[in-house]
């Protein structure tokens, strides 16, 4: 109950560019909602891979929408790696055409373990994952899947894939669907990082230009969660009479100091490889120090 008094303190997001959707135990779901700030909407953590019937104890596609959840999760890598449940690329693929034939959304979780990226297939079990999707669903069914990027080993342990790696393996995802589904679907589904997610590694990560936003764990679970959305205004781009597009410079500290540290960085790898660096500003633009 505090943790949702301090979100529902924070600025009123109904109409910002970004979606806020919480994944609470199921036992919870309907309390949190019951509580929680109307523009957050709630996701349940898992579900039955078809149709309801004798399978006492699971929580089937046909409940999540009696109840009015839009939003499912499928595939975390507990349900892929752990030894009691150790769920098939194919089971959770199923889960998620049912899920999407009853209208609901679905986040869909993929990624490797350490041992697979250090011999590395991390590409080649990400898309094999995806794979299995893609063998079940229609090209219609992508404008309600949200790909889930989450490497194992960077899961609850406090050890963050750097933002570069992040950024490197999205856009090897985006490729892939580029290549096997085409351009409208690539650029329109969400992919998200998953990964020990904070408020001080939110703003990098959200500068990559191929990760659309995250799946947070552990930071979750305390009040500076409100922090970690507020990076999608990272992503805030103003359009320019030409066509062009530029970013906004936010008036938040945090957000600053993640431009700033992106254009240095961006400016130091421009010296090393060509021996100057130009930034433009276009006309009109406020600029503060």
């Amino acid at each position: 109950r505090e943790l949702m008094d301090a979100w529902n303190k924070g600025k009123d997001m109904s109409t910002a560019d970004v979606e806020v959707v919480i994944a609470p135990p199921a036992v919870y779901c309907e309390y949190t909602r019951c509580i929680m700030r109307l523009d957050f909407q709630v996701m349940v953590q898992n579900v039955w891979i078809g149709k309801g019937g004798a399978v006492t104890g699971e929580v089937s596609a046909d409940m999540i929408c009696d109840w009015g959840y839009g939003w499912v999760m499928i595939g975390h890598s507990e349900r892929r790696m752990l030894d009691v449940v150790k769920e098939s690329d194919e089971t959770i693929a199923e889960k998620a055409k049912f899920c999407l034939g009853k209208g609901l959304s679905v986040m869909f979780c993929i990624g490797e373990t350490l041992e697979e990226r250090e011999s590395g297939q991390c590409d080649t079990v990400n898309q094999r994952q995806l794979k299995a999707l893609q063998a079940v669903i229609s090209h219609s069914d992508w404008r309600r899947v949200v790909i889930a990027y989450e490497p194992v080993w960077a899961i609850g342990t406090g050890v963050s894939c750097p933002p570069a790696k992040a950024q490197e393996t999205h856009k090897s995802l985006r490729e892939y669907l580029r290549r096997s589904e085409g351009e409208a679907v690539a650029e329109c589904t969400r992919i998200v990082y998953g990964g020990s997610v904070s408020p001080e590694n939110c703003y990098a990560l959200a500068s990559c230009p191929d990760i659309d936003g995250f799946l947070v764990g552990g930071a979750s679970l305390k009040p500076t969660f409100l922090n970690i959305i507020n990076a999608h205004k990272v992503k805030c781009l103003k359009p320019l009479s030409d066509g062009r597009k530029v970013r906004v410079f936010p008036d938040e500290p945090a957000l600053s100091a993640a431009i700033v540290e992106e254009v240095v960085a961006t400016a130091k790898a421009a010296i090393a490889a060509k021996g100057s660096f130009s930034l433009a500003v276009p006309a009109g633009s406020v600029v503060k120090s």
